[in-house]
């Protein structure tokens, strides 16, 4: 059990460490779009039905200048984000474009956070194409969940030694612990967000399977029954669907409910579907989509909050694997959680190595690789962030993969994984910095209004410093030491 499990860790190592990093920072990455835009007005107070409307009208004009039959989309959740979102997409030339809008529904200024989004993407599909990136990450999530399981089997002291941390003893031994430690006291957390990712990554397989199973292999009639019924081929003009009814409509039943989003596809059509998505309080699902037809007439739900059991879990796959569903509380603890798998990871293979070290087999190219690939992530990513701030965002992943491979290639050409660790802490530290240096450089004129401009900022140059604290040390250690030796050489006679 124990070889399978090193054996499963190694060969997705990799993998696993840049989705559990990215899907670290991706949990903010909603506070990540309100640092790349800081001065765009903020909605804390859910908009009232007619700011709703209002946002719809205006996508609708905006959207009618490049699309016959658009689909639009207007969204707002206070409990993740004070932005009101506004967008369309049109599915014959893939063209789309979205807004933020103020309290009244008025579009103020267009959506640009083209960091956040190359964050997003790579952690849902590694900027691979989708049908071959969702698979890969979902399979990733297998590896991770069945690393897990494979991990405990394999080692039967794990709870009874929970609390035990060796210091001082051989790296492999610290390694070990904190490896083991992490593993166990995040190990609900490790799991749920393991599973989650590979049913959200394998979805498309799992659909597949279901319309075979299910639906005499009708994968449409599968996805139907998941995404809710689509608009109709009657493309002849109509009026915009009255939003301000159909929230009057829902709330006669869940007096409660608040909204969060309206989709409505083939908009100002004929046959037109409105899927309007509401969030009662006590639930875990983001919210629940209720299908108005062109018409206005409630035809169905989604079920996410009191369907089937199915239902239900479909609803909560999202908010339990990003940690959106209690505030920015949970988002605190999930980011502490998933780094700590990030560690878990990390440290999996340096066991592995130091093992092989203490045989007297080492494999220091691997030891030096797999040094420059851990520590080329805080790097790569400031470094595109950097580029996202001033330059073209065609030109993020470019400058994200550059840093990567020049990371590897720092770690081929070092003495050793010490120094390949400490060059890339220094490059890393000092690039997170000159992020928030530049980002604040760029919105002094103007002012950040958002503190969450300040924020992250902040968090930017505190996390510059901690990774530089190793470098900065010997090198303030070397320092004192020449200082002493050059003292004593000037009283020597």
């Amino acid at each position: 059990m124990l070889a399978g499990h090193s054996a499963l860790g190694l060969a997705f190592a990799a993998l696993i460490y840049i989705v559990c990093l990215s899907g670290t920072l991706a949990v903010f990455v909603l506070e990540f779009k309100r640092w790349e835009q800081p001065n765009v007005p903020l909605v804390f107070e859910e908009p009232t039905p007619e700011a709703i409307g209002n946002a719809l009208n205006a996508a609708f004009i905006a959207a009618k200048e490049h699309s016959e039959t658009p689909d639009l989309f207007v969204a707002w959740d206070g409990s993740r984000t004070p932005h009101f979102n506004v967008s369309f997409h049109d599915h014959e030339s893939g063209m789309e474009r979205e807004w933020l809008a103020d309290a009244k529904g008025n579009i103020v200024e267009e959506v640009e956070a083209p960091w956040s989004e190359f964050l997003a993407r790579l952690h849902i599909n590694l900027h691979i194409p989708p049908t071959y990136g969702l698979f890969i990450v979902g399979l990733t999530g297998v590896a991770l969940l069945s690393s897990l399981i494979s991990g405990l089997l394999s080692h039967p002291r794990i709870f009874r030694d929970a609390f035990s941390f060796r210091i001082g003893g051989s790296r492999r031994l610290q390694d070990a612990d904190l490896h083991n430690r992490l593993g166990v006291w995040g190990l609900p957390f490790h799991i749920a967000v393991s599973l989650t990712g590979a049913l959200l990554g394998l979805s498309v397989l799992i659909i597949g399977v279901l319309a075979l199973a299910a639906y005499e292999g009708d994968s449409g009639k599968a996805f139907g029954e998941l995404i809710g019924p689509q608009a109709g081929e009657d493309v002849a003009p109509a009026p915009l669907p009255d939003l301000s009814a159909m929230i009057a409509r829902i709330r006669a039943d869940h007096a409660d409910s608040i909204f969060s989003s309206a989709h409505v596809e083939h908009a100002g059509t004929v046959g037109q579907m409105t899927h309007l998505s509401m969030r009662s309080p006590g639930h875990l699902s983001s919210a629940n989509p209720y299908y108005f037809d062109g018409t206005g007439e409630l035809i169905g739900d989604g079920g996410l909050e009191s369907g089937s059991i199915g239902q239900q879990i479909l609803g909560a796959l999202h908010p339990i694997h990003f940690g959106w569903f209690g505030g920015m509380t949970v988002k605190i603890v999930y980011g502490l959680l998933g780094l700590a798998l990030t560690i878990v990871t990390h440290t999996g293979v340096t066991i592995w190595l130091h093992r092989r070290r203490e045989k007297g087999r080492p494999t220091p190219f691997w030891e030096r690789i797999w040094a420059a690939l851990a520590w080329s992530q805080p790097f790569a990513l400031a470094a595109a962030a950097l580029v996202a701030l001033t330059a073209s965002p065609a030109l993020i992943l470019p400058s994200y993969l550059v840093c990567f491979g020049a990371a590897l290639g720092i770690g081929y050409l070092s003495r050793d994984e010490t120094a390949c660790a400490r060059i890339l802490l220094l490059l890393s530290g000092l690039s997170l910095c000159a992020v928030a240096v530049v980002h604040i450089a760029m919105f002094w004129d103007r002012g950040i209004a958002d503190p969450m401009g300040w924020i992250v900022d902040g968090l930017l140059i505190g996390g510059g410093f901690i990774l530089m604290a190793d470098v900065l040390i010997l090198v303030g250690k070397r320092y004192m030491s020449g200082k002493t030796a050059r003292g004593r050489a000037r009283s020597t006679p």
